[in-house]
């Protein structure tokens, strides 16, 4: 049995390397540079993380307006949707960072609310139209459905750390960016 299962290792370890391999940065080179520079810096972290995904939004958008764009369209908005649901989900891990260490981020935070909202209305209006079963639509339904669970769970963390932060600031424990 021990044998058989030996024998086996080797198969499966070669069956999931494509998947363990295939996970790819949803930020680019640049960006996380960027994203080095500021790295304790929670306002301006998480302004430039708002940045990175409108800037993935709008490039679903374009992809959508544009007939030139059509030829794999269906993958390209499936790898967006993917890459901008991280960078929500990594914006949502900061907050809760930088609120746990009493940082300042009141005005971000109020960015990224309306903006979540901004989010929530596109992906919806994106939702809508993928309601015809399109082949194109279909690579990309279920990465839409986690990006929205993931823009409503970051506008939530978002509006309660923002009363958080409020109340803190009235007993002024707060630290001021620097």
């Amino acid at each position: 049995m021990i044998r058989r299962l030996l024998l086996l290792l080797p198969l499966v370890a070669w069956l999931c390397a494509p998947a363990l391999a295939g996970k790819r940065d949803p930020l680019t080179d640049a960006e996380v540079d960027q994203m080095r520079e500021i790295a304790q810096e929670g306002d301006k972290r998480l302004r430039l993380l708002l940045t990175f995904a409108k800037s993935r939004m709008l490039a679903i958008d374009q992809l959508r307006s544009d007939p030139k764009f059509a030829e794999g369209r269906g993958a390209r908005i499936h790898d967006l949707l993917e890459d901008f649901t991280a960078i929500v989900d990594e914006m949502d891990k900061n907050i809760d960072q930088y609120a746990s260490q009493k940082q300042d981020i009141r005005k971000p935070l109020k960015e990224i609310i309306e903006a979540d909202a901004d989010f929530q209305l596109r992906l919806r209006a994106l939702k809508d139209t993928a309601g015809a079963p399109t082949s194109e639509a279909k690579e990309w339904q279920f990465v839409l459905e986690d990006a929205l669970d993931t823009v409503n769970g970051d506008a939530d963390n978002a509006r309660q750390t923002l009363e958080e932060q409020n109340a803190l600031a009235k007993d002024k424990k707060l630290h001021k960016p620097s």
